[in-house]
């Protein structure tokens, strides 16, 4: 009888220690594998809408390595602030910051510190050297450019002032440069 029930298990051993390891332990880390447990929060990592309103409140520290000469806060004086309506329903906004010559220019989710910066034409350049944004200011209208993403960002950006002016081109517009210059000084006064 011994032998029968020795032989009986060494014939049964093999199939009972299969089915064990078909069979998955029922561990902690097994449990909490087979059922989908809620994510766990991460820390300092914020909602895309949380972070903008974090972004947009928070002010941006002036940067002391940009030195602004006379020229460049005199220029600044001419820049237009407010709310300035753009093509296309856009809009930029331009806030002076408490640094003289420097100015806080937002659009559609976009911030830029800017200052400005000479220009040969004799336009009003603004830029942010550090996010490769330049707004351009000219008597008719503005321009709000990317260069890091190479396209304009807002176009058509006119002022009260720039929308007065613009107008008054319409009316009487200027001289073209292509056109020659009068000779004598009777001239000049015919023509104005």
């Amino acid at each position: 009888m011994k032998t029968l029930l020795s032989t009986l298990l060494f014939a049964v051993a093999p199939a009972l220690a299969l089915a064990q390891a078909a069979k998955p332990a029922a561990t902690p880390a097994a449990a909490s594998a087979a059922k989908p447990a809620a994510k766990p929060a991460a820390k300092g990592k914020l909602a895309p809408s949380a972070r903008k309103a974090v972004e947009e409140n928070t002010p941006i520290d002036d940067d002391p390595s940009i030195k602004l000469s006379e020229a460049d806060v005199e220029m600044s004086k001419k820049v237009y602030v407010g709310e300035i309506p753009c093509e296309l329903g856009a809009s930029v906004k331009i806030t002076p910051m408490k640094r003289e010559g420097m100015f806080m220019v937002t659009t559609r989710g976009h911030r830029f510190r800017m200052h400005p910066v000479e220009s040969r034409t004799g336009a009003i350049r603004l830029e942010d050297p550090q996010r490769g944004a330049m707004w351009l200011q000219l008597g008719n209208k503005s321009m709000l450019m990317s260069q890091k993403l190479g396209q304009r960002l807002a176009d058509e950006c006119q002022s009260p002032a720039q929308l007065t002016y613009a107008e008054t081109l319409k009316t009487s517009p200027l001289p073209s440069i292509l056109e020659p210059m009068p000779s004598t000084p009777d001239a000049v006064t015919k023509t104005n």
